[in-house]
């Protein structure tokens, strides 16, 4: 039974510290100076990071056509022609889609890892501390560095507040929950043990969660909070981008916006997939907007019309392989100064290995996006078991606990996706609700499925192999973590209500005001890391 078992001891590093003569990038490296060998491995891993946000934006892409996607619906007859009236509506529903694919999407990193994580300690009765570290430590990054950032996107001035406080209070009920739920399962319940049933329960809150939120999307009696909806604007992206959008979204090759458009090159603009509109209004609103609206629907045509997916396949090669080239044209020179033409190139050639790997991932406008989708979950997964190994490695070389780095360095660079889509959110829509919906989400998918799904593939093996429970490494450490992110959290979440009380919004509003909200945050980060690593190195 769970209770008399004896724990056996941790191997969370037995596994990569057991040999001396271990080498991850080259041989040779081992007698290289442990300082020098660490700065390798450090390097490396923000070299994976920067990897991630490569692919990320692909799977962005993918993500975005998946919830794009429409049915036509028979409304009526046409009265004068007898012909039925049809409109197109989304498939997914706009909660829905926020947490089961956004959410997931760019909490996908952590989850990859964590489970990637679980399987390499498959048979050890032990689960290691690096997943659920990682996960912790992302939903801190989550709360605060990016309510700091977010907070700060909004104009001078200008005010962004959460219109549906429905949905965002049971998308924070149910991040709040995890948290609880997980310090119950560790502590109280089976302390120090996670049983077959409680990964089982964990995994089936997420789905809980789905259907509470969709039935307050739905205002459903007796299960929704009674909030009426404030005014929320179907088309998400403000009409004076819409023909920018419409050629980022209708050309079938390029998966950003042109460099300079809108001052952030390289970034997908995952929210538009919330517009209301399909391609073909995307195409009217554009042609009541532009002049030469004739010539760039036939420039539109023929790219449909011309281009196979095959050859727009090709076209991401090419691309990946000409785009260092594109800014020395006279116009970058001329709009640029020298220091930044050449940082951009620098930046450019590091990141062209992995443009022209993620290359291989077939255009997103196949099958609805589902096919780049897949493709995108598989070079995730596998720069996630690269940061693994890595990981390991530095934790051997440098003596620091995998459970801090995890918490730390990877809670951050793994979170990187949710603070770009945080920060375009903040940046492009009028309200605040996918701001800070998708941190309240990825928060609550972090548990449900991030920890929850790894637990269950080591519960389900213990139990049918060793008839054992899985004992959990560092649950001391990870039980405190999870007492500094409920103090931290509270404080957070309590500025967030003043600033709608006080300032009538969430984000933005006087500049001064908004950056001691931003320095406040990111206090509340360092003591959730600073209290977190005196306690797993014994301080505390």
């Amino acid at each position: 039974m769970a209770g008399a078992a004896t724990p056996p001891p941790s191997s969370s590093s037995s596994a990569s510290c057991g040999t001396d003569a271990a080498y991850l990038l080259f041989r040779g490296e081992t007698l290289l100076p442990d300082g020098v060998h660490a700065s390798l491995y450090a390097v490396a891993l923000a070299y994976c990071f920067v990897g991630l946000s490569a692919v990320t934006a692909r799977f962005f892409k993918s993500m975005e056509q998946i919830m794009r996607h429409s049915r036509e619906v028979v409304v009526g007859v046409d009265p004068r022609t007898g012909a039925p009236v049809v409109r197109r509506d989304k498939v997914w529903n706009y909660t829905v889609a926020d947490i089961a694919l956004l959410a997931f999407g760019t909490s996908f990193p952590q989850i990859s890892l964590a489970t990637i994580d679980a399987i390499r300690n498959l048979g050890q009765l032990t689960a290691g501390g690096l997943g659920p570290g990682t996960l912790v430590g992302s939903a801190a990054f989550d709360l605060f560095p990016i309510h700091a950032v977010c907070v700060l996107m909004p104009r001078a001035g200008s005010k962004k507040k959460i219109s549906d406080l429905g949905v965002w209070l049971v998308e924070l009920f149910w991040s709040f929950w995890a948290y609880i739920w997980l310090y119950v399962i560790l502590e109280v319940w089976t302390p120090r043990v996670i049983t077959l049933w409680e990964a089982s329960l964990t995994v089936l809150q997420y789905g809980l969660l789905l259907l509470h939120a969709y039935a307050q999307d739905k205002r459903c009696p007796f299960v929704s909070i009674p909030f009426a909806r404030g005014e929320r604007p179907e088309d998400w992206v403000p009409p004076e981008d819409v023909s920018a959008v419409y050629y980022a979204k209708c050309d079938g090759i390029d998966e950003t916006l042109p460099m300079g458009a809108d001052g952030n090159d390289g970034i997908v603009d995952i929210f538009s997939a919330h517009s209301y509109y399909d391609a073909a209004e995307y195409s009217q609103l554009a042609e009541e907007d532009m002049e030469g609206s004739s010539t760039m629907d036939q420039v539109v045509k023929n790219t449909q019309d011309n281009m196979s997916w095959l050859s727009i396949w090709w076209q991401q090669f090419v691309d990946a392989s000409m785009q260092y080239m594109q800014l020395e044209s006279p116009e970058s020179m001329k709009m640029d100064s020298v220091c930044l033409r050449y940082t951009r190139i620098f930046w450019n050639l590091i990141i062209a290995p992995w443009k022209f790997l993620f290359a291989f991932v077939p255009p997103y406008h196949i099958a609805h996006g589902w096919i780049a989708f897949i493709c995108s979950l598989i070079f995730i997964s596998g720069i996630a078991y690269g940061v693994t190994k890595l990981t390991d490695q530095i934790s051997c070389v440098t003596g620091v606990s995998p459970y801090v780095i995890a918490f730390t360095a990877l809670a951050a660079g793994t979170s990187w996706p949710d603070l770009v889509a945080s920060k375009i959110a903040a940046e492009r829509q009028v309200t605040a609700d996918s701001a800070i919906a998708n941190i309240t989400c990825s928060n609550s998918v972090n548990i449900y499925v991030g920890i929850g799904v790894p637990w269950l593939i080591d519960t389900v093996y213990n139990f049918f192999v060793y008839r054992e429970p899985l004992y959990i490494d560092n649950a001391a450490g990870l039980s405190f973590s999870l007492l500094v992110f409920f103090a931290t959290s509270f404080g957070c979440i309590t500025v967030l209500v003043l600033r709608r009380i006080i300032l009538g919004a969430e984000l933005g509003g006087p500049r001064l005001w908004a950056w001691v909200t931003s320095v406040y945050f990111m206090i509340l980060w360092v003591v959730f890391v600073v209290f977190s690593s005196l306690r797993v190195s014994g301080v505390i």
